[in-house]
């Protein structure tokens, strides 16, 4: 199923995140999905995939800076169960955020099942941007968020 990711930056000290899933609950908003990574991380890939587009978006100087800048962040990605009203939360209290649709999908909690999917999109030459989600053992459906480089033919295969 299509959904609608948030991404933002959170300063990265502690307390932070706290901040953010309390503002959330506050408003009775659930949290489907989570990933933090470091936003440096963030800013070496956007260095990796300048080197393979051939784009001169920045300069490796740039580049470089940025990712220093940027130790100071967490880039947040989140699926929420009420994305419009999140948005508006987000926005009266000044979070930069983007969002972007990605393909959530609960899968079988058995081996295989994430194979059969990756088998999928690679078949149809869909390469997958990143992937995070989470299984608890005792389960028997789990969820993973896929951001597939070709959202219109993957969110087709995964109607079928």
């Amino acid at each position: 199923m299509v959904r609608t990711e948030i991404s933002l930056f959170l300063k990265n000290v502690p307390g932070e995140l706290g901040r953010l899933s309390s503002l959330l609950a506050r408003e009775n908003i659930n949290i489907d999905a989570l990933m933090i990574q470091d936003a440096s991380s963030y800013v070496q890939e956007l260095l990796q995939a300048r080197g393979k587009s051939l784009k001169r978006i920045a300069s490796v100087a740039s580049y470089n800076s940025m990712r220093k800048d940027s130790a100071q962040f967490a880039l947040i990605r989140l699926l929420v169960d009420q994305t419009d009203s999140t948005i508006d939360l987000l926005s009266k209290h000044e979070y930069l955020f983007d969002i972007m649709p990605v393909i959530a999908i609960e899968l079988e909690n058995k081996p295989g099942a994430m194979a059969e999917i990756t088998t999928r999109l690679g078949q149809e030459k869909i390469n997958i941007n990143y992937v995070y989600g989470s299984v608890v053992p005792r389960l028997k459906k789990c969820l993973f968020v896929f951001c597939p480089e070709n959202m219109e033919v993957a969110s087709k295969i995964f109607k079928k």
